[in-house]
Parts: C-alpha cells; sequence; structure tokens
C-alpha cells in the first residue's frame, strides 16, 4: 500500500537529519494520500540511521486508526491529523527541533515574518 509515498515519506525524515533540524528520534515528516484517506507517518522509536521505507506506518485519516504497518506511528500522530482534516490543501506536515529554533523560543524572543512581500 502506497510504496511511493512510504519512500518519499521515510526520505523526507532522513532529509531532517542531513539538514540538522532533529535530534535524536524526535521530529517527523508525514504525507497524506488524499484518494485513498491515509496518512503515511514515521514510527514512533526507530533510529533514523535503521529507517527504511517499510518503517513507514499507514493511518486512516479519518479513524487515526493504523491500517497498515507493524511499528506504532509517532507520538505526533493526532496533531498530524488534524492538520491533514483542518486543511485539505496540505499535503505534508513536518515537526522539527532544530536546534536555533528551540533555542529561540526557549529564550521568549518573538520572530517577524518577512518574505517577498516585505521586500517589494
Amino acid at each position: 500500500m502506497l510504496e511511493k509515498l512510504k519512500a518519499e515519506v521515510c526520505q523526507a525524515n532522513l532529509d531532517l537529519v542531513a539538514e540538522g533540524l532533529v535530534i535524536q528520534t524526535w521530529g517527523n515528516a508525514s504525507g497524506i494520500d488524499r484518494a485513498s484517506g491515509v496518512m503515511v507517518i514515521k514510527p514512533s522509536g526507530v533510529p533514523y540511521a535503521e529507517m527504511k521505507p517499510e518503517h513507514m506506518v499507514c493511518v486512516s485519516v479519518e479513524t487515526g486508526k493504523v491500517v497498515e504497518g507493524k511499528l506504532k506511528p509517532s507520538s505526533d500522530t493526532d496533531t498530524h491529523l488534524i492538520l491533514y482534516r483542518a486543511f485539505q490543501g496540505v499535503g505534508g506536515v513536518v515537526h522539527t527541533h532544530s536546534l536555533y529554533a528551540t533555542a529561540w523560543a526557549q529564550a521568549c524572543q518573538g520572530l517577524e515574518a518577512y518574505g517577498t512581500t516585505q521586500a517589494d
């Protein structure tokens, strides 16, 4: 079931490690197949160095129940599901514990949003 999406979600999780955006097994990425109503998410507690597409867990967006996979889904599964249910245009969710963002947040500092609109 959803082998391509499992591979993409697995790679997205491994990319978080490569970019220094996660610590230990904290943080995760998920993806959704809206046609089947299934979300694919990283399993809980699996070290990134051992993670493979077949470890990804398929969860029903409607019920929140595991529909495929032998491992426990991420502890953040409910948060991902809420976002997928609330925002139909969302195709993926990423939760990180990047060092600098976490340090900034712990310092209780605000962060102004700047983008191309402000540059114009």
